[in-house]
C-alpha cells in the first residue's frame, strides 16, 4: 500500500510539474508572436507601383484601408503604373493598400498589399502582394509571424547553392560576362 502511495504521488508531482512548464512555454510563445501595433506618428507618403504579369497598370486608384474597412486615403495612378499616398498621423498598422482599377481597363484586377511597418515607405501592388495578403489573412491576420509564412510559401527559393560564390542573377554578367 506504502509503494502505491508513493507511486502514485510521484505521478502527481509529475503531472503538475509538465503542467505548469507547459503554461510557461505558452505564454513564452504568445509573447513572441503577440507584437506591439505600430503606428504612423506623422503624416506619411507611401508610394509604390502598380502592376500586374502584363506589365505597369496605366489607370486606376489606391485605397488605404484600415481593417475595419474605413478608407483613410485615396490616390490615383499615374500613367507609368506609380502611386503616392498620404496616410493620415495616428494610423495604426496594419493597414490594406487596395488597387481599383478603372471601370475601363480591361486587363486590371483588383490586387491589395499590406502595410504593417512604420520604417518602410515603398509599397508596390501585384498580384504576388495580394496572395501573400490572402494567405497571411487565411493564416489569422497580418501580424509579423503571418505574413512572414505567407512570403515564404509564395516564394521558390533554391534548395542549395550551385555556384561557387552564390551569385543568382545573370550568369552572362558573373565575373563580367562570358569568358
Amino acid at each position: 500500500m506504502k509503494k502505491q502511495s508513493t507511486f502514485l504521488l510521484f505521478g502527481l508531482m509529475v503531472v503538475v510539474l509538465t503542467a505548469c512548464g507547459g503554461d510557461e512555454k505558452s505564454s513564452a510563445m504568445k509573447a513572441y508572436t503577440q507584437t506591439k501595433a505600430q503606428v504612423f506618428k506623422q503624416k506619411t507618403t507611401l508610394s509604390g507601383k502598380v502592376s500586374n504579369e502584363k506589365g505597369p497598370i496605366k489607370s486606376g486608384t489606391v485605397k488605404a484601408v484600415d481593417l475595419k474597412g474605413n478608407v483613410l486615403a485615396s490616390a490615383e495612378v499615374k500613367n507609368n503604373g506609380d502611386y503616392a499616398i498620404a496616410i493620415p498621423a495616428g494610423t495604426e498598422l496594419p493597414i490594406e493598400l487596395k488597387f481599383y482599377p478603372d471601370e475601363n481597363s480591361q486587363d486590371a484586377e483588383e490586387m491589395t498589399s499590406v502595410v504593417a511597418y512604420a520604417s518602410m515607405t515603398g509599397y508596390d501592388i501585384n498580384d504576388l502582394t495580394t496572395r501573400i495578403a490572402k494567405k497571411a489573412k487565411e493564416l489569422g491576420g497580418y501580424s509579423h509571424r503571418n505574413i512572414v509564412l505567407a512570403s515564404e510559401s509564395m516564394v521558390h527559393v533554391p534548395d542549395a547553392n550551385k555556384t561557387s560564390t552564390g551569385f543568382r542573377g545573370d550568369p552572362t554578367k558573373q565575373y563580367g560576362g562570358w569568358h
